[in-house]
């Protein structure tokens, strides 16, 4: 039987995360006429600040680290910054922080968000020079390094963060290695094809890249500042800076033994966007967003995602405000937001929507992949999911909607503009996901 509580109006909510989609939340909240009390908890010293200048503008300096989000007076927010989240107890509605304090709650979002993953080794992890890049602070111990000019930047990890940062550096003038253990760079996010095309831009614009390698150990030299690393295949790679690009961990770790479901792969929510138990079934009053949700997407067969994008953040949050005022199911609506993200590295202009990575087939679509200026669907069971767009952003919106609509794959044939396409593997297949 559902707890008559839920369906209550909300008299306190309680957000967990001062991140893009706590604001998101908060601002949506008060849209909606929510006027009781609004708290907003954050780990970080900060207001809500937006990251993903951070690998871009902020490391070439042409924005300061301070890129915190514009946010309406309106809002009547009782700010607790610098303090973390420690527990939840789900049955008295308590959320428990690290300073002592406990507040009580009718309604609470978790959006705790990620935070960088080190280097494994800690030993190599705290040597003077090895740094890693998520937030606000990351950036200011980044920035000034960079700015030194170090002899050699070494990338670990070839992802969509590491790649930026690689681009960054060149920008500056800086000598730079990118360390990645796939065949190609960004595989998970665009698959083989694409990301064998991004490995020859990265390598026409300077960037020594080694792909399918791995670093043994990180050394230091006499002074206790980096020196080099060592890499499997017994290379060793001087350097003077390095960056640990290994990708995200999600802030789950205090909700373990809560009673929530939570997993590596983060907090468990349902399509409503409501937190789920240990069984399964929704915690009264919990709900979540942001890059720390593991939720099913209509979009993709309901398969379960995590979906590290801005825009995914805002809207998840959006949705989430929602459905805490709206009392029972039945005033509830779905989060079905098509996920998209975008990057710019290279000179590139990259643009993606939907998720590509449990894709079959792809295809070039409009455009050239040797002129630089292309867009590729992908396909699988025969229906369009994803679209990717590299410098050619103007032919996104109409695949957006067809991927909205489920359309066949490939989506648009015969038009005049369009190449000779040819499917091909998608190669995300090999990927564990």
């Amino acid at each position: 039987m559902a707890d008559p509580s839920s369906f209550a109006p909300p008299s306190r909510i309680v957000v967990a995360g001062a991140s893009l989609a706590g604001l998101s939340a908060a601002k949506r909240l008060r849209q909606l006429g929510y006027s009781g009390d609004l708290v907003l908890i954050g780990d970080e010293p900060y207001p809500p600040y937006d990251r993903p200048p951070l690998s871009k503008q902020v490391l070439t300096r042409r924005l300061s680290t301070d890129t915190t989000l514009p946010q309406p007076r309106d809002l009547d927010i009782d700010w607790r910054l610098g303090v973390a989240a420690r527990g939840v107890d789900l049955t008295a509605r308590r959320i428990d922080l690290a300073n002592g304090d406990a507040l009580d709650y009718d309604r609470l979002l978790i959006a705790t968000g990620t935070r960088a993953r080190p280097w494994p080794k800690p030993d190599e992890a705290s040597i003077d020079g090895v740094l890693t890049l998520r937030g606000r602070d990351d950036a200011d111990r980044l920035v000034p390094r960079l700015a030194a000019s170090p002899g050699r930047v070494l990338i670990i990890g070839g992802g969509f963060i590491g790649c930026e940062l690689a681009s960054c550096c060149r920008e500056m003038g800086l000598a730079v290695t990118i360390v990645e253990s796939e065949r190609v760079p960004m595989r998970r996010a665009l698959g083989e094809r694409i990301g064998a095309f991004m490995a020859g831009v990265i390598r026409d614009h300077g960037v020594d890249l080694r792909l399918g390698a791995m670093v043994e150990r990180i050394e230091a030299d006499n002074a206790g500042a980096v020196a080099a690393v060592m890499l499997k295949d017994g290379k060793r790679i001087g350097c003077d800076l390095i960056i640990v690009a290994l990708g995200a961990v999600r802030n789950v770790e205090w909700l373990e033994g809560l009673g929530l479901l939570t997993s590596a792969r983060g907090l468990r929510c349902d399509a409503f966007c409501r937190a789920l138990r240990a069984n399964e079934s929704p915690a009264p009053g919990v709900f979540a967003a942001g890059d720390v949700a593991h939720w099913p997407l209509v979009a993709n067969d309901g398969h379960l995602v995590t979906v590290e994008h801005w825009g995914n953040a805002v809207e998840q949050a959006r949705m989430a405000a929602h459905n805490m005022l709206a009392g029972d199911i039945t005033g509830m609506r779905i989060h079905q937001h098509l996920p998209d993200f975008w990057s710019s590295q290279f000179g590139l202009n990259i643009k993606c929507v939907g998720l590509a990575d449990s894709a079959e087939e792809m295809a070039i679509a409009q455009g050239s992949v040797e002129g630089r200026r292309f867009l590729a669907v992908f396909g699988r069971k025969g229906r369009t999911i994803a679209a990717l767009s590299i410098n050619s952003a103007r032919w996104l919106p109409a695949y957006r909607a067809l991927i909205e609509e489920g359309a066949p794959f490939p989506p648009i044939e015969g038009a005049v503009d369009q190449p000779r396409m040819r499917k091909e593997a998608a190669g995300f297949a090999s990927i564990d996901t």
